[in-house]
């Protein structure tokens, strides 16, 4: 198992710049290799080895306890993943395509954003060899968001005022509803120069660019992101060291407090509708409607928040009828949303068709997230949504980000809003209770799935936004392409890295309390990894035609 996880690793790093690059494309050798003469020589020998130990009285393997069929699968998936490999490196080194994509391309070099990007993943998996760093993983997070932060603030300054030669620019692109920043000479406070030639769109002055999108809110918007991370931090104290002191959710949570729990839900609530409905139609409108009415219904139920005409000491029910009237609306919204995927999947639609779907099924997750969490985590859920629209509008549009730039700071988010909510790597700290929300009996398939959404609503709800933009943003699957293989990369490297540590920790003091944890955190992960890297597989593979 070892040894096919450094493999797999291995060809995943090999093709990491060829996905980075902005021009490259993602060319991983498989056919060829796998029917090469090597591969035969490879399984031959393997075989060879296998039959020589599994025979021999005074030394086994693990392969000789399976049958000879499964055996000798394991070896011909180690002999292609060998080649392949071999392959991609000899392309890479002989061939020097790499070099050669620099040298066409001299502008897809580095940025600060992916720099930062890159070092910050690669400190994060290193940070996971020491227990003090797996108890306060949070503490990581949050300085890695707001470095984010600080460096898109300063991207943004400087394509706003600073061109290329260190000259002031003010000038911005049309495209999509938003206006996007072009780097160019500024020439007075209400004309600009032509664009660029190979760009697409038309100039603007800055009075018609403020209708659409205001320079002075892409300035604004990184620094609003970190007043809304650092808002998060003191809602939900988690870890080992900070999990004692009290915080607002405590305050919120006390029975004194009822009423500014039950204000606070709602203002929640109708944040979360105002963010949500813009995407969707008429019908899912009116369903999202209600279903965020039955969310609070449910609430009051179980007597946590409080109707304005509703008594205090008014008799507590399970609420299984509301949460239930919920999950009707869940699953409606799913529907349409999913109906219109395959409508895009079988025929060649409107492209808004699947871009509508892809929102709705984003909104039936955020209602069904709504449901599932508590109500004074509702603000979290209501800030994720503020966030995706600040980024997606202020931010990668005008800034014209690279896909997996983006795929990395929606992983990043995605991340640190799993710590916003008030999970951490202590088993102690899942919300159970998520698990039988409109079930009077326990049963196993539903509540597992609740459970594990009620836990990673944030890593999910970023990633299935995630989809939606690249699919808005680019008319073909590329994107969603790199979008995945970033995506696997990033969600398989900490997992590899830190089963190896475990390992080779097995015998540390708090390997039972911290490192073992840990491990069950990342194995979940992963699952849902690779079941979103499918979802991102099969949107990509979507047709359309332009309207």
């Amino acid at each position: 198992m070892y040894h096919l996880m450094k493999k797999v690793l291995t060809l995943f790093l090999l093709s990491t710049p060829h996905v980075l690059c902005r021009k490259a494309e993602l060319d991983v050798p498989l056919l060829s290799p796998v029917f090469s003469l090597l591969f035969y020589l490879i399984f031959l020998v393997l075989s060879a080895i296998h039959v020589l130990v599994c025979t021999s009285s005074e030394s086994s393997c693990y392969l000789c306890s399976l049958p000879w069929l499964a055996a000798g699968g394991v070896m011909a998936l180690v002999s292609a993943l060998l080649c392949v490999v071999l392959s991609a490196l000899i392309r890479m080194v002989v061939d020097g395509t790499l070099l050669k994509k620099r040298a066409a391309h001299p502008g897809s070099g580095w940025s600060e954003v992916g720099l930062l990007l890159l070092l910050g993943t690669v400190g994060h998996v290193l940070s996971l060899g020491a227990s003090s760093f797996v108890e306060e993983e949070h503490q990581t997070w949050y300085f890695l968001v707001s470095t984010l932060c600080l460096v898109l603030s300063q991207e943004t300054c400087r394509s706003c005022f600073v061109g290329d030669e260190c000259e002031p620019q003010h000038r911005f692109h049309v495209k999509q509803g938003c206006v996007d920043m072009l780097p160019g000479t500024w020439q007075d406070s209400a004309s600009y120069n032509t664009p660029e030639p190979g760009r697409t769109g038309k100039t603007v002055s800055l009075p018609e660019a403020q209708g659409s999108c205001k320079w002075w809110a892409v300035l604004a918007s990184p620094w609003l992101v970190l007043i809304c991370c650092r808002l998060l931090r003191s809602l939900n104290q988690t870890g080992v060291q900070g999990a004692h002191r009290p915080d607002f959710s405590h305050w919120l949570t006390s029975s004194d407090h009822k009423v500014q729990l039950s204000g606070l839900a709602a203002l929640s609530l109708i944040v979360i509708f105002m963010l949500v409905q813009k995407g969707c139609s008429p019908v899912s409108k009116a369903a999202l409607a209600l279903g965020l009415l039955g969310v609070f219904c449910y609430r009051a139920a179980i007597g946590i928040v409080l109707f304005p005409w509703q008594p205090d000491n008014k008799v507590i029910s399970k609420g299984i009828i509301e949460a239930r009237f919920v999950y009707v609306f869940v699953l409606g919204i799913l529907f349409t949303g999913t109906k219109d995927l395959l409508k895009a999947q079988v025929i060649a639609t409107d492209y808004r068709t699947k871009t509508i779907g892809l929102w709705e099924i984003h909104s039936g997750l955020v209602l069904l997230a709504a449901l599932l969490l508590r109500p004074h985590n509702l603000p979290v859920l209501a800030f994720s949504l503020l966030i995706q629209t600040i980024m997606s509008k202020f931010i990668w549009k005008p800034l014209r980000s690279d896909a997996a730039e983006i795929t990395v700071m929606h992983y990043w988010f995605g991340q640190a809003f799993f710590y916003f909510q008030g999970n951490s790597n202590n088993i102690a700290t899942i919300d159970i209770s998520a698990g039988f929300v409109g079930l009077d009996t326990y049963m196993e398939v539903p509540a597992t799935f609740l459970t594990v959404f009620g836990t990673y609503v944030g890593p999910v709800l970023w990633a299935s936004h995630l989809v939606h933009f690249l699919s808005s943003e680019a008319n073909n699957g590329s994107a969603l392409s790199r979008a995945c293989f970033c995506y696997a990369l990033i969600g398989s490297v900490p997992v590899a890295t830190y089963i190896v540590m475990v390992t080779s920790l097995r015998y540390h003091l708090f390997i039972w309390s911290v490192f073992s944890p840990k491990l069950l955190y990342e194995g979940m992960h992963l699952l849902i990894t690779a079941a979103l890297c499918a979802v991102f597989t099969a949107t990509s593979h979507t047709r359309h035609t332009r309207a």
